[in-house]
């Protein structure tokens, strides 16, 4: 173990790998010709789409690609050493010593029968043979390096009374309690909320930084990348395609697909009626599915027949003048990198029609039992949603933001008649509806308010084919009175979402994220729904398909002049989608107003810290820095007065205290923009704006 720790040369050396998946039928490139450098300290990021082999290189260096993967060609050192070459032991020895991998989801890393200091304290026992005692000792340093409260409570912990943020921050604990040289990140933040996620950011990048750790960092999300590495490298269906620092690659592109995924991200600027997304054309091919040539060739703007379909590999090349910048792309020197994007079809603005949903005062709480495993003890009452007040009217979008507890999807349960309300109206077209659970409403209010859920995966019947799951819905909403005419709508609706006809007869495995997401708008759209209310309908897609779902649901929308509810934690999409937006807090409405209002100061504290913690995929945008202290609060024992006093950097601005006593009162900063705060107007009003897009 000496020689490697005395080695100073690169900390990790991808040199031409290939990785391949064997199954009975045939070999499956997953990873071809792969190379790529990790500096000591450095941080290098790996994007691209599901499926492009970002996770399988990561397991290709952790020498973990189960029974059917294997390395089939190059090489993978670390701190110069063969891993391939190193027996069972020795991998063993590296593995969570030297080089440690943190997962997606951090139950999967967690057990959730141990205590959290015990699951510590393990690391440094196995790999270093400490003491018990010393093992605490470290085990509760890195609970506090990691920012979580009462770190002593926390190592007494079961996972599971632990938040999501939180387990993730043990997660990191664990894989920093050896102090590892490279750290590989897999997707560490997509199940965390974006406040969250810019507190895991910051502390990994600080951590990074204390114990001189190199980081493979995996992220499909661009901004992330900008905010935490040094280098990136673009990856496409098991190649890369683009690798260089991050100044290089994301200011002077030099390959088509990098072009082309920054296209389709909503960047400050993007407009959905002026300069709407470019999604990228066409469909990522299987492995086994690839083109002859360049594997983007057919989903490219400037493919070339005769050059770019040549049945041979396409070698990567270095751009002059760069750091260490290389592209995968035959006509680089042909391209005009800086010609402006080609208008996409715009579209006139929409006009908002009349109300056609009116929410006064509404509000949900649940009773829930103290011990509610045995059922015994005192009830306690959840308060969820705590007088939501709002108009929607035809044709317009609503986004409603906030983190997850806030109660965004209470409240559109209670619109769908999943639940009833406990107080307050809800009024579609001068109907109140609060009341009616969804078995007692009639067929024509089902059929008006449907909803897009966030995984499509969960909602399509895996055992009916896709024709068939939007039949049985015009069925229940009693449209077209025979089998023809039914199948002739569905056939319609499969034209409404841009799905081809023949898809009418596959089974929904047969799909992509994409396509499954788009015949649960078909579905939802299948009664001539009037409100849809769209639940993270894009956050389980790859940034591409974001582009293209987002843009039907547009389309759809103008068409059918549909009132959208868009909920989202995703400001980017936020901003480029609606024309309103509704900002929640604990079961409170914080802000309210058009997306220009709330995304430009005054601001309410909470949007403020939401709008910080945005990754923008722009190095043009500078940012004010505010990272939330804390967790969100329980709505089974929500704080006194002002619901975000306990997070709010702003509280010690308002005298006597009187946060911490009374709920703020809705004010009016301007037409149509609420705010629920207690700050003075001459605060609020001087407030700086925390996104600045710097001049060229």
């Amino acid at each position: 173990m000496s020689k490697l720790a005395e080695y100073d040369g690169p900390i990790l050396e991808i040199d031409k790998l290939s990785i391949s998946f064997f199954t009975r039928l045939r070999e499956i490139p997953a990873v071809m010709d792969f190379s790529c450098v990790v500096q000591p300290g450095e941080a290098m990021g790996l994007v691209g789409e599901s499926g492009c082999g970002k996770s399988t290189v990561a397991l290709g260096v952790m020498q973990d690609l189960g029974v059917n993967g294997r390395i089939v060609g190059g090489s993978i050192r670390f701190k110069g050493r063969d891993l391939s070459e190193m027996s069972a032991a020795e991998l063993r020895d590296i593995r969570g010593n030297e080089i440690a991998m943190i997962y997606q989801e951090p139950m999967a890393s967690l057990n959730p029968a141990m205590k959290i200091g015990k699951q510590l304290m393990e690391v440094p026992m196995i790999h270093e043979g400490v003491g018990e005692k010393e093992a605490r000792r470290r085990a509760l340093e890195v609970v506090t390096d990691v920012k979580l409260p009462d770190p002593e409570r926390i190592l007494k912990s079961y996972p599971h009374q632990l938040s999501g943020g939180q387990q993730q921050r043990i997660v990191i604990a664990m894989a920093l309690m050896s102090k590892p040289a490279l750290l590989i990140l897999d997707e560490p933040t997509t199940a965390l909320d974006v406040t969250v996620e810019a507190a895991v950011v910051e502390l990994v990048k600080d951590l990074g930084k204390k114990y001189g750790t190199s980081m493979l960092f995996i992220s499909h999300n661009l901004g992330l990348v900008l905010e935490t590495c040094d280098r990136i490298c673009v990856m496409y269906s098991g190649e890369a395609v683009e690798t260089g620092s991050i100044a290089d690659v994301f200011d002077k592109m030099q390959h088509p697909y990098t072009q082309a995924l920054f296209r389709s991200i909503p960047l400050p600027g993007a407009d959905k009626n002026a300069r709407p997304l470019k999604a990228i054309p066409g469909n990522f091919p299987l492995p086994h599915e690839r083109p002859p040539g360049c594997n983007f060739g057919p989903r490219c703007d400037y493919f070339a027949k005769g050059l770019c379909d040549i049945d041979e590999r396409v070698p990567m090349v270095d751009i002059a003048g760069d750091d260490r910048h290389r592209s995968r792309c035959l006509r680089i020197d042909e391209i005009d990198w800086h010609a402006p994007v080609e208008a996409s079809q715009t579209t006139a603005r929409t006009e908002p029609g009349n109300v056609v949903l009116k929410m006064d005062k509404l509000k949900k709480y649940y009773e829930v039992a103290a011990n509610a495993l045995f059922g015994g003890g005192a009830t306690r009452v959840v308060k969820a949603n705590e007088e939501l007040s709002f108009e929607a009217r035809e044709s317009e979008t609503l986004a409603i933001v906030g983190e997850s507890g806030c109660g965004k999807s209470t409240f559109a349960k209670v619109l769908m008649g999943l639940e009833t309300a406990t107080e307050g109206q809800i009024i579609l077209d001068n109907r109140n509806i609060e009341a009616t659970p969804i078995q007692a409403r009639d067929t024509k209010t089902v059929a008006d308010v449907q909803m897009v859920f966030q995984n499509p995966f969960d909602t399509l019947n895996p055992s009916m084919s896709v024709g068939r799951q939007i039949i049985r819905a015009l069925e229940i909403f009693r449209v077209g009175r025979t089998d023809a005419e039914r199948r002739e709508r569905m056939l319609q609706l499969l034209d409404l979402v841009k799905l081809p006809r023949a898809f009418a007869d596959r089974m929904p495995r047969q799909l992509s994220g994409g396509q499954k997401q788009r015949v649960g708008i078909a579905r939802a759209f299948a009664g001539g729904a009037r409100i849809v209310v769209a639940d993270e309908p894009v956050s389980a897609l790859d940034v591409s398909v974001q582009a293209a779902v987002t843009d039907l649901l547009m389309e759809i929308q103008r068409e059918n002049k549909t009132t959208l509810l868009f909920i989202s934690h995703d400001l980017s999409i936020v901003r480029y989608l609606s024309d309103r937006v509704m900002v929640m807090y604990l079961g409170h409405v914080v802000e309210l107003g058009t997306t220009e209002q709330v995304f430009a100061p005054p601001y309410h504290p909470y949007t403020e810290a939401l709008l910080s913690a945005v990754p923008i995929a722009d190095t043009k945008v500078e940012k004010t820095h505010i990272v939330l202290e804390g967790d969100i609060p329980s709505a089974m024992n929500p704080p006194t007065g002002c619901p975000f006093q306990t997070r709010c950097r702003w509280k010690d601005q308002v005298p006597g205290g009187l946060c911490e006593k009374e709920v703020p009162p809705q004010r009016t900063m301007a037409e149509g923009h609420q705010v629920k705060c207690h700050l003075s107007d001459e605060i609020l009003r001087g407030m700086e704006p925390v996104i600045k897009v710097a001049a060229e």
